[in-house]
């Protein structure tokens, strides 16, 4: 972006950070995901947003490609449209790109605490 004062630039890890962090506000995702391992999606904290976001960043425009795990239960078609929508504004309001893709990967699904230990029980017997 170019004014008269000068240009600004908006680092491809502010606007991932950005996009993570409206990821994660949308109820039904329970975080990002750092890719597969061993077959099992790697939920990521916090601290590590940027790594379950891609992005591209352009003069005006931007395309982000997020990676998620989804609590079990959920509509993931729902969860998905809600996550773009939300990244697309927050990145959008904070940045003033215009954000032309938000790709949403679903890696994994989460499932209830009580169910797992429901699980871990009945294998004992």
């Amino acid at each position: 972006m170019r004014s008269e004062l000068g240009a600004v630039r908006i680092a491809n890890e502010v606007v991932g950070i950005i996009a993570g962090l409206a990821a994660i506000e949308v109820p039904g995702v329970a975080g990002m995901s750092g890719g597969i391992v061993g077959g099992i999606a790697e939920m990521l904290g916090r601290k590590n947003l940027t790594k379950g976001v891609k992005v591209e960043v352009g003069e005006r425009e931007a395309a982000i490609d997020l990676y998620v795990v989804v609590n079990y239960g959920v509509r993931i078609a729902d969860v998905a449209s809600q996550i773009q929508a939300n990244v697309k504004r927050a990145v959008e309001d904070m940045t003033g790109l215009a954000v032309v893709e938000v790709n949403v990967n679903v890696q994994g699904v989460v499932f209830p605490e009580e169910t797992r230990v429901e699980e871990e029980k009945r294998r004992v017997r």
